[in-house]
């Protein structure tokens, strides 16, 4: 299917590997420009060498353009939008994407580790969003596609700074999107990852079988074993998910929480 968005321009932010870099390649195999930003320079110049190898291999000759900066400030969001090669603020796509917050007991957060979940799951996917939705409005074609988490649908006890902050964000795009936006040829959406087999899921089933004392392998396979599909998802999929969000055929979605857990959340809605 062609999804109708060759040579636009997408911003796709913690691409340098994981989820945000499985849209990005997403999204470059549809022929779209790629403006990737994300703090690790190394990692960042890695996921570009890739895109550029995808972006031959299609034959398209669209642009991958790297930003080593945090999206999260108000200096990295600048140095995105002043990108050498890159279209300024006038993106057609902008996927937001930051790592959550870590995990832990609600009584031992203080206020500044609440401002830290909140600027980063919230306030910096609101300032991408007000940046651009204006001209993407005006120019009649925009797609912004939150990347959120499964635990704003099934709250995670010990996620609270990201259950907050992501539902926090959910509220507001819920509003957002239903301001007029979508007559205009404006969607918003949040997509809402499970397990997928990404380095911060490695991380923490490491960390979970050292704190059970058992071998990775072990908790993986548990893992694995409650989710209906048996197995996690790839950043490929995922990707193909955020592509889908963002064609011309997802005019009439807007203002939706999409959840890909692999069937692991149990309820009817």
């Amino acid at each position: 299917m062609d999804l109708g968005i060759a040579g636009k321009w997408a911003l796709v932010c913690g691409a340098s590997k994981g989820l945000g870099l499985g849209c990005a390649r997403a999204l470059v195999r549809e022929g779209v420009n790629v403006a990737i930003v994300a703090r690790g320079a190394e990692a960042l110049q890695a996921a570009e060498a890739a895109l550029r190898a995808e972006a031959a291999w299609a034959g398209s000759g669209q642009k991958v353009v790297a930003v080593a900066a945090d999206i999260a400030t108000d200096a990295g969001r600048a140095a995105a939008f002043a990108a050498p090669g890159g279209p300024g603020r006038d993106f057609d796509i902008v996927v937001t994407n930051a790592g959550g917050p870590p995990p832990g007991d609600f009584r031992s957060w203080e206020r500044d580790a609440w401002l830290r979940a909140i600027d980063a799951n919230m306030l910096t996917p609101i300032e991408l969003i007000r940046a651009t939705v204006d001209g993407m409005a005006a120019r009649g074609f925009g797609r912004i596609v939150n990347i959120t988490s499964s635990a704003v649908k099934a709250p995670i006890d010990i996620l609270g700074l990201s259950n907050g902050a992501r539902s926090g964000l959910t509220g507001f795009v819920a509003g957002v999107a239903r301001s007029g936006l979508a007559a205009r040829g404006v969607t918003l959406n949040n997509l809402l990852p499970g397990r997928f087999d990404t380095d911060r899921l490695t991380g923490t089933l490491e960390a979970t079988a050292k704190k059970a004392g058992r071998s990775v392998q072990d908790i993986r396979a548990a893992q694995q074993r409650q989710i209906p599909a048996g197995r996690f998802g790839t950043p490929d999929e995922f990707g193909a998910i955020c592509a889908f969000l963002c064609s011309a055929h997802a005019a009439y979605i807007t203002g939706q929480n999409l959840l890909a857990d692999g069937g692991a959340y149990p309820g009817t809605f």
